[in-house]
């Protein structure tokens, strides 16, 4: 999962309760309405397939519980000024019940710290919090400010009606934790509940189970009540994705008259696994929406706006004591809106020490290497980058954390930035760069006035490019960059940045850009498809657009892979895209081609391909599920691994368990897969080709690891080629919660497997994996060499909880720290070296001593097969040039923001161009004045239509009524357009500019165009005439006359009128030829054209354009018009049509018949 985090208003206070006797807990309105309404316990996922354990008895009849309104009104107090909700906004009962008031933000043991107001009227706990809100609040070593606060009934009750339950999740299943003493004196809960198991895949516990499980110190009468309330509680848990759920004290009142003994519960902590937002979103809203107690519908809007579902979005709020910062928030919301992950925890604001690290695992390791050193004090944030983040959004990430770090008076001692990173698989660290070194210009003088220092170490595709753009960076931007590559162990600059000298155990030198690195997988040399292409269309080169280009890229890695191991064939058999239909997909094979096959189905894929037992499924986290499931049923499957990161937990579970029933090894969710030098990768595993070359993968080595980080694994692949003989076999089994294989199950097969002779595990912080290794090496089941390491030592040294990258890293307990696990390992025999950064030189003495003891033979290298280079690869690079098939000059949709003549869209509207704006810049490339835009707009408004009877608007009508679509009959109106009919503009122009700038007076032009036998285009109209003017002709000449600074050509175009009229009185100058001259005038005196400019346009046709771009709406008028009509199929009548066949002119020629 991606993050579960308590949520305030299902009560989810993280571990805390209220220590009270007294008070209700009917402000656990998700569970109230749930457990009221909800008799029948049922949760489909979104493929239908039940998540919770099947057949749930449901319960024998509704618990009596409290009142079904909701009773907790929240006050969430103003940080800035310490107001409070207003009595207007606060329901009734708040002034007439006696209340219990408290803090709602996370906070544990609230009793213990005075943060409980019992039996008081509105006023007194009115005052209460008006005392504290806005407040710094010490909750025993945590300071954080009160901002928010819940109100209760006062509920007196015995003590002996006090009971405690809670509800976890582990990897084998759920537990119900029950105690018939709960309260603010529960005591050690782990050893007094009773607790039933509930295992995955294994029937519901009948009720009968349950009360002699958990109830046998209940009272008789109370028994079948508390078991129909486990049952629903439990349903409602497993409904809504909880990951963790308390209810203490919860109190069965005794039945009163005859009745039931009724419920009550009076607080709760909670956690929601967030990653099964895509599932509970939409209910999970409804139990914040407390419009669902009122009358009439629940409410969808908010202030004015429309939420997605029945109530508001679910929040995640940050610990108590740290506040969630704007920055934070914003990061938030840009991490929400990408595919990549983005990350920030402000620490310490004051502090001297950022990070800007990519990577989930080697952000920890960064924190981990800072706070070790001493300088967790320093520390000022957590954050981490990955994913293959674009260069606008890594942009945006890194500016946000240098406006952070340039704020406020500067240190005397400095700041230092650690610009870090492992070795990414896929991501292309000059584009990502890229962002970088913008954020780094753009706050150039706030980074030398708090004298910034930065350190920069990375590694991964086009590394070598984005290192040189660093250190070119540092030579202009007047800040110290020192720049390191992968040949650095990864934490090395840290001591480098701190000033710490210490004894270096593997080189660190500051490295110029290599040689250029090897190309990122493509499946073709062209550009990945676009997002607008759908699945399967086939292109006109012949490709076809995938479901996504992570898939070929990551295929034709692993086909690479293959080729530089020395296979004859490829490893990958075919791919399966249910929604691309049947096709070819076509790859590299070295420096030929090869093709797979497309299928739609996992079990026509099967039936084709017998020999296949592994299957990389790169399916969403919404999909992964379902698609998972049907994989498992085909035996011939051995091997899964599931890519996708943010699978729900309750998925991940049973996906596990259901494999471990049949068999089958499952690596991941959440993994970049696992290598086997020599043989076999697994998607974007090991990098890219210069990786897989450096770290020598092309053959195997001795060493075989596990790790949970993908771009640690890539890291440890790195420092493995360096210090021992290689990688043997290499694992990332991901960093959720729920791993469907864990270290143990892969360990435990490097153990039986003679070729590989020592063994590295890094853990992480959170969870008891590492603890199931550590028994089997007490127990001599594992004898092979153990190096290992935890990481995450940094979080004991942070005064809030910090969720890291990965899901699965956050500590529960104290056996679950990372400390505890390094001692533990250490004490069982592992080889655990004092930090990390003397990881490298663990690795190298423990090999040696294999070597020396001759269980390790080192072998000869042998070079692997040279991978040609991807056009698209190298063209990026530089490395080759070539022509472009076309030019494009006026607009551009490839950066963050389309540009039209590279005025950002975003611009356009700010500035309110308008559509005359918009049409400048296409066409002319230029912003033409407000009078000419405004002219524009003018003459497509005049253009627009002209009735149905003209020849466009006819073949439109015909066309339609034809039954043509839109387009068609758009473009057989369009098709009339020429010298007869609109398409007069461009010809008037012409004719009028060339006598005008021949120097022909307006009569010598008129007898030059009679003696010549040609009309003049623009001159006369059918109906219009002297005494009959055409408005839309008056309407051009008064907004000429008084916008344009010139209008030249139009006084002489009116002189050849008078000229025209004087013979005949419809002779006028029509609308065609008022437009033209008048644009012929802007396009000359505007002053945005040079006289060639100007002549060029009016040559290629602009005119024309202007009446094609304004007709063309009154033309999709009339097809919109005879669709709404339903008019019949047009034929037109006979007797409108003269037909003669007698007369024909040409005589008959009659053949011979022989």
């Amino acid at each position: 999962m991606a993050r579960y985090e308590e949520n305030a208003d299902l009560r989810a206070t993280g571990t805390a309760f209220d220590e009270t006797r007294h008070d209700t807990s009917e402000d656990v309105r998700l569970s109230l309405t749930v457990l009221s309404v909800n008799t029948t316990p049922s949760c489909s996922s979104p493929t239908g397939s039940s998540v919770h354990p099947p057949s749930i008895p449901p319960p024998s009849s509704a618990p009596p519980s409290s009142s079904p309104l909701p009773r907790s009104p929240r006050s969430p107090g103003d940080p800035a000024t310490g107001a409070i909700t207003p009595d207007t906004q606060l329901p009734s009962w708040v002034f007439t019940t006696k209340l219990v008031a408290k803090p709602d933000q996370l906070i544990k043991r609230r009793g213990k710290a005075g943060l409980l107001a019992l039996n008081k009227t509105w006023d007194e706990a009115k005052q209460w919090i008006s005392e504290r809100a806005g407040k710094a609040q010490k909750v025993e070593s945590v300071t954080g400010t009160l901002n928010n606060f819940i109100l209760e009934p006062f509920l007196p009750h015995p003590s002996n009606t006090e009971y405690y339950v809670c509800i976890t999740s582990q990897r084998e299943g759920d537990s119900i934790l029950f105690t018939h003493e709960g309260g603010v004196d529960i005591g050690d809960v782990d050893a007094k509940a009773l607790k039933l198991d509930i295992l995955v895949g294994k029937p519901f516990p009948s009720r009968e189970t349950i009360a002699s499980t958990l109830l046998k110190h209940v009272p008789a009468n109370k028994q079948q009540t508390l078991v129909d309330f486990l049952i629903r509680l439990y349903s409602v848990y497993v409904d809504l994705h909880f990951a963790y759920l308390e209810i203490n004290p919860l109190i069965c009142l005794d039945a009163e008259a005859g009745g039931q003994p009724t419920i009550h519960y009076l607080d709760m902590a909670a956690k929601l696994d967030q990653t099964a937002d895509s599932i509970c979103g939409p209910k999970w809203a409804i139990a914040r929406d407390l419009s669902v107690y009122s009358e009439g519908a629940p409410q969808t809007t908010a202030k004015g706006k429309v939420s997605a579902d029945r109530g508001p979005p679910m929040v995640w709020p940050a610990p108590f004591g740290r506040d969630l910062t704007k920055e934070e928030a914003y990061i938030q919301k840009l991490d929400a809106s990408t595919g990549a992950s983005l990350k920030l925890t402000v620490l310490n604001p004051e502090g001297r020490v950022w990070t800007m690290v990519a990577g989930g695992g080697a952000s920890v390791v960064y924190s981990d290497a800072i706070a070790a050193h001493g300088f967790a004090h320093e520390l000022a944030n957590y954050g981490e980058y990955s994913g293959a983040p674009t260069e606008g959004q890594t942009y945006e990430y890194a500016k946000t954390i240098v406006d952070l770090i340039t704020r406020g008076k500067p240190n005397p001692e400095g700041k230092i930035l650690i610009i870090g990173g492992g070795i990414a698989n896929f991501t292309n660290v000059a584009a990502t760069f890229k962002g970088i070194i913008r954020a780094l210009k753009e706050y150039k003088a706030p980074l030398i006035n708090h004298k910034v220092r930065i350190f920069v170490r990375r590694g991964g595709p086009n590394y070598q490019e984005g290192l040189k753009a660093m250190r070119l960076l540092g030579e202009s931007l007047g800040v110290p960059i020192k720049v390191y590559g992968p040949e650095t162990h990864i934490t090395e600059i840290v001591p480098l940045a701190l000033g710490i000298k210490r004894e270096s155990k593997s080189t660190a030198p500051s490295v110029p850009p290599t040689s250029p690195p090897s190309p990122e997988p493509h499946a073709n040399g062209g550009a990945g498809p676009t997002n607008d292409e759908t699945v399967g269309a086939i292109h006109a080169d012949g490709e076809r657009t995938q479901a996504d280009d992570q898939i070929p890229r990551a295929i034709q890695g692993m086909l690479d892979f293959d080729f530089s191991c020395g296979r004859t064939v490829p490893s990958v058999a075919a791919m399966i895209y249910p929604f691309g239909g049947h096709h070819i997909q076509k790859f590299y094979w070295g420096t030929k081609e090869t093709l797979l096959p497309v299928y739609t189905t996992v079990e026509e894929a099967v039936k084709k391909h017998p020999d296949v037992d592994v299957v990389v499924n790169f399916a969403s986290s919404r999909s992964v599920y379902s698609s998972t499931q049907e994989i498992l049923g085909f035996p011939q499957i051995k091997a899964i691994a599931i890519i996708a990161e943010g699978v729900p937990e309750r998925h991940a579970r049973e996906i596990l368990h259901l494999a471990k029933a049949k068999g089958v090894l499952i690596i991941g969710p959440a993994t970049v897969g696992g290598i086997k030098p020599g043989c076999f990768k697994i998607g974007n595993s090991g990098g890219m080709m210069d990786n897989i070359i450096a770290s020598k993968l092309y053959r195997p080595g001795s060493v075989g690891y596990v790790s949970k980080s993908g771009g640690m694994s890539n890291e440890l692949n790195n420092i493995l080629s360096l210090f021992t003989n290689g990688t043997y076999e290499g694992i990332a089994i991901g960093g959720d919660r729920y791993p469907g294989s864990t270290f143990i199950d892969h360990l435990l097969r490097y153990e039986q497997d003679p070729d590989c002779k020592m063994l590295v595990l890094l853990g992480e912080v959170g969870g008891i994996e590492e603890y199931r290794v550590i028994e089997a090496v007490k127990k001599g089941i594992i004898k092979k060499p153990i190096v290992a390491w935890a990481i995450g030592t940094c979080a004991k040294m942070f005064a809030t909880e910090v969720q890291f990258g990965h899901a699965g890293s956050m500590a529960n307990s104290e056996l679950e720290t990372a400390d505890a696990k390094n001692q533990a390992m250490r004490a069982a025999g592992f080889i655990v070296p004092e930090t990390f950064e003397d990881l490298p030189a663990v690795l190298k003495e423990t090999y040696d001593a294999l070597v020396a003891k001759g269980t390790i033979r080192p072998q000869p290298e042998r070079e692997p097969p040279v991978i040609p280079m991807d056009y698209k690869w190298a063209q990026e690079l530089g490395l080759i040039r070539k022509p472009a098939a076309f030019i494009s000059t006026i607009s551009d949709e490839r950066g963050q923001e389309l540009l039209y003549a590279g005025m950002r869209i975003s611009d356009v509207f700010k500035e309110d161009i308008g559509l005359g704006g918009v049409v400048s810049l296409l066409w002319f490339k230029r912003r033409l004045p407000q009078w000419a835009t405004k002219f524009i707009e003018m003459v497509l408004m005049l253009t627009a239509d002209h009735g149905p009877a003209v020849s466009g608007a006819m073949n439109t009508i015909v066309a339609t009524r034809a039954g043509k679509d839109l387009i068609s009959s758009l473009a057989s109106g369009l098709l009339t357009i020429g010298s007869r009919f609109g398409g007069a503009l461009d010809e008037a122009a012409a004719m009028f500019s060339n006598a005008r700038d021949t120097g022909l007076t307006p009569r010598e032009f008129v007898d030059a165009s009679r003696k010549a036998n040609k009309l003049i285009s623009g001159i006369g109209h059918k109906i219009k005439s002297v005494n009959n003017p055409d408005l839309r002709v008056e309407l051009v000449k008064e907004y000429v006359i008084k916008h344009f600074p010139s209008h030249s050509l139009l006084d002489y175009a009116l002189a050849v009128e008078k000229v025209t009229t004087s013979k005949k009185d419809t002779l006028i100058l029509n609308v065609d030829g008022c437009i033209a001259v008048s644009f012929v005038d802007l396009l000359r005196d505007s002053g945005a054209f040079t006289p060639e400019e100007a002549d060029e346009y009016i040559k290629i046709g602009t005119l024309n354009g202007l009446f094609v771009l304004g007709r063309s709406i009154g033309f999709i008028g009339h097809h919109l018009d005879q669709k709404r009509l339903r008019a019949p199929l047009y034929r037109h009548p006979a007797d409108d049509i003269f037909i003669n066949m007698a007369d024909i002119s040409q005589p008959r020629v009659l053949s011979k018949i022989h």
